[in-house]
């Protein structure tokens, strides 16, 4: 499903950092390690990359990863 936002709940991450290894072209660490995008902890994932984020929501060992609603626009 294409077009899809992508949350990160911090409160769950422990900054193990594979969803950054999964989708570099949208995440980047922060100074503790932890995953940042551009826009916060809410982003739209392209539909190139969506089998990226499915993997790095799938793979989070903390369920710190989820799909929101589709973005709209």
């Amino acid at each position: 499903m294409p077009g899809r936002t992508l949350h990160i709940d911090w409160t769950r991450c422990d900054a193990r950092g594979s969803c950054i290894e999964l989708l570099p072209e949208l995440l980047r660490r922060d100074n503790w390690g932890y995953p940042l995008a551009r826009t916060g902890s809410e982003f739209a994932v392209p539909a190139h990359l969506d089998d990226a984020a499915e993997d790095a929501v799938n793979l989070c060992p903390v369920l710190a990863l989820r799909f929101t609603a589709p973005v709209r626009g």
